[in-house]
């Protein structure tokens, strides 16, 4: 029974905390000199991690809410990478050694919006610029209505260690009132052409919250994905933000769940999910047993950045295109978002960083603290920040104490089961940045 307390917090908005401080704090005091010593500073010893987005789609889907265009003509597509290869150029003037990388990530948008030539010369330069060997892992996010066999085989040849395929949802009618119509035979046949090519490994998107969508046809998406054979699952809450993304207006004809739908949704989901051998990482991951991100999550030895979920643990995460978030030791940097100005720093031969952040001790002790729950659904402040107390936090953990969301043991804080979905609530009781910010988030469930 959910009852109106619970649904409150649900509708709360809060960060997702794939960093902390998180973007709406950051400012433009951090700028392309700042951040030129951050990288000249990146240690040689350590593997770091890149991030490529690719501000292109095919077609806009109504719910989206990333940094993409539409674009008419494929030549503006071409253009960027020539901008994006400047930009590695100059950045690997700036860094001071050939560094080891652990984890490669394309995003987007949609990063096979690209050719698979301009897919290859952005690995190329990549290959170039670092020392990538055979254990790095190479993530590419993938749009199966657009995703040929010929780019399946480049994407091999590129190094590509596995894909992500953005699904939603099966259900036709959810399909046409969210403007992505992808039938599931269309990803049946995309599959085969990777798998032909040498990619057996796959993850998918879901969302629920979105029009149309009962307890039925949630279950029958979830059940086609497992059939499909899909090793990993990240099932979000649609955001919808139509004061920052104005398309998303377009979904509220056809009627979106209000949250006690929305949470019942999400149950049904998790619920099926867990009947088809899929086991819960984190708040909103999934995997099979003997996924590495499942192996991890047991092990203690889960990361969240600005991908969600991963086994990634680097400290520095270089990011290149434009709205493109990268992290130093030191703080973090975000790129131009506009194409526009994001092109015109790359020609005028500096980093494209638009703003950021310099992290305090407090800040790196208060994001481990949020990390460490929303991986492990519990933190021992004791043995993490040793002598620390934090009284506003404990205020906030103990009201939400008593509302069930958590548990506190003296400096031993946890996330019972039924409230993990509520992680996010929990972890804002350290945001120090919090206060007043909170129409700028999505809601907590």
């Amino acid at each position: 029974m959910l009852t109106q307390e619970t649904l409150n917090r649900a509708e709360a908005r809060v960060p997702r905390y794939t960093s902390y401080p998180t973007a709406p704090h950051f400012a433009k005091a951090i700028g392309p000199l700042q951040v030129a010593q951050w990288y000249a500073d990146i240690p040689d010893d350590r593997p770091v991690s890149v991030y490529v987005h690719v501000p292109f789609c095919a077609q806009l889907c109504w719910y989206c809410g990333c940094n993409t265009t539409i674009a008419s003509k494929y030549a503006s597509v071409h253009n960027y990478v020539d901008t994006l290869l400047r930009e590695l150029a100059h950045a690997r003037t700036v860094l001071r050694h050939r560094l080891p990388v652990g984890q490669i990530h394309f995003g987007g948008g949609t990063p096979n919006a690209l050719s698979p030539v301009d897919f290859a010369r952005i690995a190329d330069a990549l290959h170039e610029m670092f020392d990538i060997g055979v254990d790095t892992r190479f993530d590419v996010e993938l749009d199966p209505r657009i995703l040929d066999a010929k780019m399946a085989w480049m994407l091999v040849a590129s190094g590509v260690t596995r894909v992500n395929l953005g699904i939603q949802d099966f259900d036709p009618t959810v399909q046409a009132a969210i403007n992505r119509v992808q039938p599931v035979e269309l990803v049946e046949a995309r599959l085969a052409d990777l798998r032909a090519a040498g990619l057996p490994e796959f993850g998918v998107d879901l969302l629920y919250g979105l029009p149309h969508q009962t307890e039925a046809t949630i279950a029958a998406t979830v059940d086609k994905v497992a059939d499909l054979g899909a090793s990993r699952v990240a099932l979000f809450g649609y955001a919808h933000v139509p004061w920052m993304k104005p398309h998303q207006k377009l979904l509220e004809p056809h009627g979106l769940p209000g949250i006690e739908a929305r949470m019942k949704l999400m149950a049904h989901a998790h619920a099926r999910l867990a009947a088809r051998g899929y086991r819960r990482i984190g708040i909103d991951h999934f995997a099979r047993a003997d996924d590495e991100l499942a192996v991890a999550a047991g092990e203690g030895r889960l990361a969240r950045n600005f991908q969600g979920y991963t086994t990634d643990r680097a400290e520095t995460l270089l990011a290149f295109g434009p709205s493109a978030i990268a992290a130093f030791r030191e703080g973090y940097a975000q790129n131009h978002t506009r194409l526009d100005e994001w092109r015109a720093a790359v020609e005028g031969k500096e980093l494209p960083v638009a703003r950021g952040v310099a992290l305090s001790d407090d800040d790196r002790v208060r994001r481990e603290i949020i990390v460490r729950l929303m991986c492990d659904m519990s933190v021992d402040l004791d043995a993490l920040a040793p002598g620390r107390r934090f009284p506003d936090a404990f205020a906030r953990i103990d009201r939400f104490a008593a509302e069930g969301l958590c548990t506190r043991d003296g400096a031993h804080i946890a996330i019972p089961p039924p409230a993990r979905s509520f992680a996010r609530i929990v972890a804002s009781a350290f945001d120090a940045y919090l206060d007043g910010g909170e129409a700028r988030h999505s809601v907590a469930v």
